[in-house]
């Protein structure tokens, strides 16, 4: 069995999967703001899952990897940490830290032709470079969401124009998937076609997937996108994208 932790911004999600990739088990609980209190309860809800026979452990960061165990994490000013220690202290096999958005480009890019990148407007944006499930060596520099643009006469980052986040505080809701309307959809549209221009040019990808809260609703504003050189697709698992490819990357490490 393989183990998947995707920490997200808001929430954090464990899943156990099976050695064909089915969920046996999955836990979600929101992500703390201190980092005491959030590896408390990431230890706490572990336990639920160390008697298992887990083979490895794929922890999804969504933020910046080193060593294979440090981390900073983009929304969070938790300064560089170490998760580790505590993980192994449960389960006593291999455990692998990657970039959120890469493993889910893994996931997404599978069996797909060409260079696929995946984009993930949730909390932030973050993006992954894959081609037919392997991380390309220009992903681990990709940063879309930290680009200046200008919309409606304001500059900010991407991000913070078009990322889930963003648009819920815009219109006053709970969460981006709940948007409905011809205008906010063209809205939405325009602000996630910013980015594109500028990271087709640099990467030449022939597929874009556009994940997160928007990649569930990517069929309702996916038609006003720009008509680029690139083929935009809406993700298999618009919100478990990390998790599935948590499995994928653990089950191909030797």
């Amino acid at each position: 069995m393989y183990l998947a932790i995707d920490i997200g911004g808001t929430k954090t999600l464990i899943a156990l999967f099976s050695k064909r990739g089915r969920v046996l088990k999955r836990v979600k609980f929101k992500t703390a703001q201190g980092y005491k209190k959030f590896t408390a309860d990431l230890s706490l809800h572990l336990e639920d899952f160390r008697k298992r026979k887990v083979k490895a452990v794929v922890v999804a960061i969504p933020g910046v990897v080193q060593k294979n165990y440090s981390a900073t994490l983009g929304n969070r000013n938790w300064g560089k940490i170490n998760l580790s220690d505590s993980i192994k202290s449960l389960f006593d096999c291999p455990i692998f830290f990657e970039n959120d958005a890469n493993l889910a480009a893994i996931y997404e890019s599978y069996k797909l032709r060409g260079k696929t990148i995946f984009l993930t407007f949730s909390t932030g944006i973050g993006g992954g470079i894959a081609e037919n499930g392997k991380i390309l060596p220009e992903s681990s520099k990709f940063e879309p969401g930290h680009k200046i643009y200008e919309y409606k006469g304001k500059k900010a980052e991407w991000e913070d124009i078009a990322a889930s986040s963003a648009l819920e505080k815009f219109y006053h809701v709970d969460i981006a998937t709940d948007l409905r309307g011809k205008a906010i959809y063209q809205d939405i549209a325009a602000r996630v076609a910013l980015g594109l221009p500028d990271i087709i040019k640099k990467y030449h990808p022939d597929t874009i997937v556009l994940g997160g809260p928007l990649g569930k609703i990517f069929k309702l504003y996916s038609k006003y996108l720009p008509k680029l050189d690139v083929k935009y697709v809406r993700p298999k698992r618009p919100l478990e994208s990390v998790i599935y490819g948590c499995y994928i990357f653990g089950k191909n490490q030797k």
